[in-house]
């Protein structure tokens, strides 16, 4: 016997998640099934609606403002701009430590790189660091975390053109962690506020940490850490930091794995959990029934197909790094549905001879309808029971723009939604 929904949706991404959120909302009875754990723990935390024009003008103050110009077959074309806004906001919802939604600016949020990104959502933790912000500031690195150089992240911000004085500085972690250490292992000492031996004695970590920081201080009104300041408590960590220093603190968001990604993922799982999803995650979907409607899929567990059926699917496996859309010498394709995936047959035309150049494969993806609705090569639609979000679409660079979050977010919202009616 099948396990039954209104709304199914297939992968465990910000769209996945997003577009499950939003039906559920609307009254559909809504399951999610993903054969990954979410990649939000990869990302940086960070929601950018769109950094840069196709054209890589930019960095761009109002991403709204910008939309209408885009290419027709861009995502947000489809969706619209009041979309992207209702979306934002079902987002500012379920994660309540995200700041941005006073303004359409986008706020620029320095990196772990020393670059500063146009984003339009960021944490709380990253909020005193904004670049618009004129007080000078110091960055801090630990000796044993090799990914975040303080020094050299503040000399690329200082050359960038910052409006605030920075330099950087480079201290032991108390406790002297070893390189190979967690940022999680690091999170959890500063939550539970563990004891550390420091010159003999015991001292409380985050005691002994505002102590080397201040020791380092010279007259800067704010400090910041690589992202690592508590999971649990993490507003309590940065208080507590902020309180002995006498000057406001605030997160660099880094690469993975990425504690800013794993707190909004927790609220995203929170909101769902709330909204009363159904969520199975560590098995594929392997295959379907149907014809012009998919009628069930079946989910791969312990070497058993296991049937799931619902009126209505969302398609939001990714692009070609999350293997929503995967290639090989015969061409591009989507591989749960056989999606239509428009490329050209000479696979030497997929890429440009510049590294940075134009690659066509960074557009890779599912083409739809107004809908959402995958269509076929002749631009028929594949299937009237399905829709498609996130990075599996086609017609867009993510990553060239900073757009890849906020895509997401808006097709996510618009599929899920838009499926929730269908059931009615």
């Amino acid at each position: 016997m099948a396990i039954e929904s209104d709304v199914l949706v297939v992968g465990g991404g910000l769209a996945g998640l997003t577009s499950a959120l939003a039906a559920a909302r609307a009254g559909a009875d809504t399951r999610l099934v993903s054969y990954k754990q979410s990649t939000l723990r990869h990302a940086s935390g960070l929601v950018d609606v769109l950094g840069y024009t196709p054209d890589g003008d930019g960095p761009l103050a109002d991403p709204f403002d910008a939309i209408p110009d885009l290419p027709e077959s861009h995502p947000y074309r489809t969706v619209g701009v009041e979309t992207v806004r209702e979306a934002l906001a079902l987002f500012d919802d379920a994660a309540p430590r995200y700041r941005g939604d006073h303004t359409d600016a986008n706020a620029l949020v320095p990196t772990h790189g020393g670059t500063v990104k146009p984003t339009a959502r960021y944490p709380d933790s990253a909020s005193a660091g904004v670049a618009s912000d004129d007080r000078d500031a110091l960055l801090v690195g630990f000796a044993a975390m090799p990914d975040f150089d303080a020094p050299q992240a503040a000399a690329h911000l200082d050359a960038a053109g910052v409006p605030f004085d920075v330099r950087g500085a480079t201290i032991q972690f108390p406790g002297d962690l070893r390189a190979d250490a967690k940022v999680t292992r690091y999170a959890k000492l500063l939550d539970a506020n563990s004891a550390v031996p420091v010159d003999g004695r015991d001292k409380s970590v985050r005691a002994a940490l505002a102590e080397r920081v201040a020791a380092e201080l010279d007259g800067e009104e704010r400090v910041g850490f690589p992202a690592i300041l508590g999971d649990d408590d993490a507003a309590g960590v940065r208080e507590s930091l902020a309180d002995e220093l006498g000057v406001a603190v605030f997160e660099v968001p880094m690469g993975p794995p990425s504690l800013p990604g794993l707190r909004l993922e927790d609220a995203l799982f929170d909101a769902l959990d709330d909204a009363g999803v159904s969520i199975e995650t560590g098995n594929p979907v392997v295959d379907y029934d149907g014809g012009d409607r998919i009628e069930r899929v079946y989910v791969e567990k312990n070497s058993a197909c296991i049937p799931n059926a619902a009126d209505q699917y969302v398609l939001a496996t990714g692009g070609l790094v999350g293997k929503g859309v995967e290639s090989d010498r015969e061409g591009v394709y989507e591989p749960i549905f056989d999606c239509h995936v428009a490329h050209a047959d000479d696979r030497y035309d997929w890429f440009a001879d510049d590294a940075f150049g134009d690659h066509q494969f960074a557009r890779f993806g599912v083409a739809t309808d107004d809908e959402l609705r995958p269509e076929a090569a002749d631009g028929s639609t594949e299937f009237e029971n399905l829709r498609a979000a996130g990075s599996v679409l086609g017609g867009y660079d993510f990553a060239a723009e900073k757009s890849g979050s906020g895509v997401s977010i808006a097709t996510g919202y618009a599929a899920g939604r838009a499926a929730a009616e269908e059931t009615r």
